[in-house]
This record gives C-alpha cells, sequence and structure tokens, in this order.
C-alpha cells in the first residue's frame, strides 16, 4: 500500500470497510480515520484514530518509527472518531506531547480523562520546529466543531484540514489520482452536505485564512488526500459555503394512499423545463443523506406530505427537520399534500416548517382533500412551471 505523501511524511491510519452508519449519515462507501506520521529530527504524529481501530494503527506507526521517538501527537479535532485513540496512545507512545487547542483539549478531557496528560495548548499563528519541517497552526472555529484546527507544513505547502475537503471513502487507495475524480467529488459533496453545510459562514472564514498559504497538498482526516485537485475541492467548497445553486429541482413527499403521489406527479410534470434537473423523492424509501445531498446546490423545491392522525408523516418530519438544520435558506419553495377528515393536517404543517426554516415560499400551500381533481392536478402542474421559473432565475441571473 502506497502511504507517502512527502519524503518522511506517510499516511498511518485505519480503513472502516464496513461502517454504514455515522450518526445517521449512511456511509455507503464506509470511511477512512486518516492520520500522518512526520518523521524528522522530531516526530511527531498528525491526529490519532478511533480507538476501535488503536492496534492498526500503532502497527502502522511503529513500522516507521520506534514508539519512543514520537515526540508530539497532534490533536486537530475532539470528535471521538478521530480523539478516542488517545487515551490508549498516551501509554502507547510515552515521550509525546499532545498539541491541541485550549477547546480541544477540553473537550477530549470531557470525554476521556486526561487532564494530567502532558498538554501543550496551540493557538493560530504558533508553531513548532520538528527540525527541516515546521507545524504552524490556524484555529478553525465550527469546521465543525469548536475545537476544529488545520495544521500546516509550509516546507511541504501540505495542509492537514482535519474534517474539512474529506470524504466518508473506504479504499486502498490514498490519493485522489488514483480513484476516478467524479467519484471523489461526489463522496465529498455528500460529506459537505451532511456534516458541514449548517457552518458554512465559518467554512468562509476558514478559507479566507488558509487562502494566504501555498497549498501543494490537502490532508484531510477522512478519505482521499488531495495530491493532483486541491485547487478543485477549494473551488468546490467555495461553492457550496456561498450558497451557489444549480438548475435543479428537488420535489421530495410521503404519501399514505398514493394521493399526495399523484399531486407530486403532477408538480414534476410541470416543472421539467429545458435547462431544469428534476427530482422526485419518496422520502420513505430514501435515506435522509441523499436528500441532503440533492437538497444543498438545488434552486428550488416542494415539499408534500398526507396526513395521519391529524399530523404530516414520520419520514417527512424527519427529513424537514433534517434540511433545516442545514440552515440553506437560498431556496424558493413551497409545501402541498393531501387530508381526510381533518381540516388541518400534513400540508398545514410541511408548510410551518418551511416559515421555520426560512425559505422563499413562493405560493400558498397546495392542499386538497381526499384526491386531487384534474383541476387540482392542473394546478400542481402550474405549481411545478413556476418552480421552474424560480429555479432558472435563481441560476441564470
Amino acid at each position: 500500500m502506497r502511504t507517502e505523501l512527502f519524503p518522511g511524511i506517510d499516511w498511518v491510519g485505519a480503513v472502516d470497510w464496513s461502517i454504514r452508519d455515522f450518526h445517521s449519515y449512511m456511509t455507503g462507501r464506509g470511511a477512512t480515520y486518516n492520520s500522518y506520521l512526520i518523521r524528522d529530527r522530531e516526530n511527531a504524529i498528525i491526529d490519532p484514530v478511533k480507538h476501535l481501530f488503536f492496534e492498526r494503527w500503532y502497527d502502522n506507526v511503529t513500522r516507521l518509527a520506534k514508539a519512543d521517538s514520537i515526540k508530539y501527537i497532534v490533536c486537530n479535532h475532539a470528535e471521538p472518531d478521530h480523539s478516542s485513540g488517545l487515551e490508549q496512545a498516551v501509554r502507547a507512545f510515552p515521550n509525546a506531547q499532545i498539541l491541541a487547542s485550549q477547546k480541544c483539549r477540553d473537550t477530549i478531557i470531557s470525554y476521556l480523562g486526561g487532564a494530567d496528560w502532558n498538554w501543550k495548548t496551540i493557538k493560530t499563528g504558533d508553531q513548532v520546529s520538528l527540525g527541516s519541517r515546521t507545524l504552524s497552526f490556524i484555529e478553525t472555529p465550527m469546521v465543525h466543531w469548536p475545537d476544529s484546527t488545520f495544521t500546516y507544513v509550509p516546507e511541504d505547502e501540505l495542509l492537514f484540514s482535519m474534517d474539512a475537503f474529506g470524504q466518508h471513502f473506504a479504499t486502498a487507495e490514498r490519493f485522489d489520482d488514483e480513484v476516478d475524480l467524479a467519484v471523489v467529488m461526489e463522496e465529498a459533496k455528500i460529506y459537505y452536505a451532511n456534516i458541514v453545510a449548517p457552518h458554512a459562514n465559518s467554512v468562509k472564514k476558514a478559507l479566507g485564512l488558509a487562502g494566504g498559504l501555498k497549498i501543494k497538498m490537502i490532508a484531510p482526516s477522512h478519505g482521499l488526500v488531495w495530491r493532483k485537485n486541491p485547487a478543485a475541492i477549494i473551488k468546490a467548497y467555495q461553492g457550496w459555503a456561498a450558497n451557489q445553486v444549480k438548475p435543479r429541482i428537488v420535489v421530495f413527499y410521503d404519501s399514505m394512499w398514493e394521493s399526495t403521489t399523484r399531486m407530486a406527479e403532477a408538480i414534476v410534470d410541470g416543472a421539467d423545463q429545458p435547462g431544469l434537473f428534476v427530482s422526485l423523492i419518496h422520502v420513505r424509501r430514501t435515506h435522509l443523506t441523499q436528500i441532503a445531498t440533492q437538497f444543498l446546490d438545488a434552486a428550488a423545491f416542494a415539499a408534500g406530505s398526507s396526513t395521519i392522525n391529524n399530523l404530516l408523516m414520520p419520514a417527512m418530519a424527519a427529513t424537514l427537520t433534517y434540511i433545516q438544520g442545514m440552515r440553506l435558506t437560498n431556496k424558493a419553495g413551497f409545501a402541498f399534500g393531501s387530508y381526510g377528515w381533518a381540516a388541518k393536517g400534513g400540508p398545514d404543517q410541511v408548510e410551518e416548517y418551511l416559515k421555520k426554516g426560512g425559505y422563499n415560499i413562493i405560493q400558498p400551500t397546495l392542499k386538497f382533500p381526499w384526491r386531487p381533481t384534474p383541476a387540482l392536478l392542473e394546478e400542481g402542474r402550474k405549481a411545478g412551471r413556476l418552480l421552474a421559473e424560480k429555479a432558472l432565475a435563481a441560476t441564470n441571473p
């Protein structure tokens, strides 16, 4: 397995081939927990790994360096998928000092204990010399936790970017140019939509801080290392963080006896205009991870639910809660759906979610009793055409 990023700098992480759920994120291609070893006059590890993979990680490190030669362990992020192996690492690397931001240190202590470990607190602008190489630190709070930090090696123009620019993607390859770039970018988009999207303003600040750096390679904490295409992923993040939209419409819904399904299909018929990509998503049959990814850069949407027990369908409630958490208000949309003997129900509650989410609601809720008539279906097609108009205007100003 090729692991060398530069002479003396190697990937020593772990591949989690079988994980399929990462706190509700569907990891269809597995995940990696990336860790890197820098061998110099002073040896340093960039990020530990999840505790379940400690032995594999330890073997990877000690194939290249003796355990007692590790001078520093850098913790860029306190989330347990990276830091939970630290408790074992403290015992395994007895001479290592832990470099972490104050927030990272405090969070790790909250999870693992370790207030008496050998800590050195770092902040933006701090540097640590390893000999021929330097570690330079940039705090990047809320990308995507308050403790997040970038570590930069100026001599190699190498950025250890923590979770930013990552992907949940288990492969035997280590670099972006060893895998189909379209697949890597797809996984990076899925990762951004489901992990990073709520923190767009923090991402923009981090990109600004890193903008003055010369970057030849980006080594994230998950997925493939950006050896050939660092500019491509930086450009993608700039667009996502700016909430740039594409000529895409997403119609997502849940239905009991297919009445809301018929209206959803009518809306899609009306929205299907030249130059637009239109998706129809049944939320009970589609994972939240996939819905969020399509929603990320959609210009317009419609959300529909039938009524159950005077409420919206449970899967639609989960979907609307999930996408509301993405904090993407640059969308034009509306609610629709059916009800029975209840005067109010599913579609009204969908509308309440949309108002709370701050979306641009472009028309009154399209609701109807029992089953849509031909005239109501025509109203649905008209509403779809309005979505198409808004989507095209947003992407062709």
